[in-house]
């Protein structure tokens, strides 16, 4: 089906909200990633807790920022009218971010971009919190080692 003039209008919509929640929620996710590392750091130095208290509480830091950007996502689909509720919106970014897509949920005709580029956004932060835990992993495997 080729492409009409129309629907690239669509997609600009799309790109003009997505991008700039791209930045600003990979901004928020390296911000949060270092408020973390500083208290990981800290953890550390004490030597009464574990490898595996340090990497679980830095795991579940980093699923903290994870919820902040879905629920940063979740505003825009509702402000944007591309969902109809909250619930649904929550529900539709978290599949869209974890890129699991099992929700029964679509968002409305003039916005069909917009989760694909929640998704690319998920990849980009699931990137970087992996990295962040290999090195919180690392660190704490290092530290135990010694």
């Amino acid at each position: 089906m080729p492409i009409e003039p129309n629907d690239l209008g669509v997609w600009g919509l799309d790109w003009a909200c997505g991008l700039p929640l791209i930045i600003i929620t990979v901004v928020i996710h390296a911000y949060g990633l270092s408020l973390i590392h500083k208290d990981i750091s800290a953890t550390l130095r004490r030597a009464s807790n574990s490898a595996a208290f340090v990497v679980g509480r830095a795991a579940l830091s980093a699923s903290v920022l994870h919820a902040l950007e879905v629920i940063c996502w979740a505003i825009v689909y509702r402000l944007v009218g591309a969902l109809p509720n909250f619930r649904s919106a929550m529900l539709y970014s978290l599949n869209a971010m974890t890129s699991y897509g099992h929700a029964d949920i679509r968002l409305a005709a003039n916005w069909p971009l917009l989760g694909a580029l929640e998704a690319l956004n998920g990849w980009i932060l699931f990137g970087l919190t992996t990295a962040f835990m290999f090195t919180v992993l690392d660190r704490a495997w290092l530290r135990t080692a010694s």
